[in-house]
């Protein structure tokens, strides 16, 4: 009979979870088929710590160069992987690595519109090892070509690397019984923001369209019981050869107090993408034939600059 180890499960946040398994034979001689073997997890281990990126996004003219800072809050050392990577959007907002919607039909739609800045970015170190509480500043320089496309994307991505003693070691490996199977399992957290490089003009136009009012249970601050809440979903349209970035509000115009009674900050389009759909949880639920303002307003190339307005009348 066999003795099995599984040394690691890796999984990247939010890529995708690597397995390796190695096998031990006890003896030379034939044996007869053992039966399935029963999975005995060993003790879970974590990385430790908890990292803080600065700042979220980073924009470029052709040439140029810039800083990101990286800060391990945690409370054990520990070993990062720096790297750029190319990343796509797809219409629910989300951001996936290639190889997660590479064989999906809104993924190949989105990979065959994504202009990559992987060769025009380099980022240094490639790796830096820090103790808890301490920093590092990762040096990004651009240099794209005078023609080509009008914008290109990567993503920076910052990635724990796990401890070299996360494997299965000799002694607990002899301690299995037959057909055991032990593993360990190591969870691997990684951090990206956009590098978006820009060879001309900022050319992006924004619409909103297809608004309406749903209800769902959500935990207000993800700890709390989930309470019923009122959601504004909307389309947020891109045109034009650039992506959008910017904060949608959400005020009544029914109401004599005008304080946003739903925000969403931080919302991107990018162009592989000409929509998205975005989910605004409102504070209040609005009253039958309320009518609401809906505005997003550019935090990019036109800070302030409202580039978009709605108006929806409660049912």
């Amino acid at each position: 009979m066999k003795r099995l180890a599984l040394a690691a499960i890796f999984m990247t946040l939010p890529a995708a979870s690597a397995l390796q398994a190695q096998t031990a034979p006890t003896s030379a001689a034939p044996a007869p088929v053992p039966a399935a073997p029963v999975a005995v997890p060993l003790p879970t281990t974590s990385v430790g710590v908890n990292l803080n990126i600065t700042p979220k996004r980073l924009t470029f003219d052709k040439r140029g160069s810039a800083t990101v800072y990286i800060f391990n809050q945690g409370t054990t050392a520990a070993m990062f992987d720096i790297s750029v990577a190319d990343r796509v959007m797809i219409p629910t907002g989300d951001i996936k690595a290639i190889s997660e919607v590479e064989n999906t039909p809104e993924g190949k739609l989105a990979i065959g519109k994504l202009h990559s800045a992987k060769t025009l970015v380099r980022a240094v170190p490639i790796r830096a090892t820090l103790a808890p509480g301490k920093g590092q500043t990762i040096r990004v320089r651009v240099e794209a070509p005078d023609s080509g496309a009008a914008e290109y994307r990567s993503h920076l991505t910052v990635t724990t690397l796990p401890p070299r003693d996360s494997g299965l070691t000799a002694e607990q490996a002899a301690r299995q019984g037959p057909n055991e199977l032990s593993f360990r399992v190591q969870t691997v957290f990684g951090l990206s923001i956009p590098l978006i490089v820009r060879t001309g003009p900022v050319d992006a136009r924004a619409q909103i369209e297809n608004v309406r009012l749903t209800y769902t249970d959500i935990s207000p601050d993800g700890i709390a019981p989930p309470q019923r809440t009122p959601m504004l979903n909307l389309e947020l349209v891109r045109s034009g050869t650039s992506s959008l970035f910017g904060n949608l509000e959400v005020k009544s115009a029914t109401v004599s107090d005008k304080t946003p009674i739903g925000i969403a900050r931080g919302v991107g389009v990018y162009t592989e993408i000409d929509r998205r759909s975005i989910r605004v949880p409102l504070r209040r639920a609005p009253k039958a034939g309320e009518q609401l303002n809906i505005s997003f307003t550019d935090d990019d190339a036109k800070p302030g600059n409202v580039a978009a307005r709605s108006t929806f009348t409660v049912g």
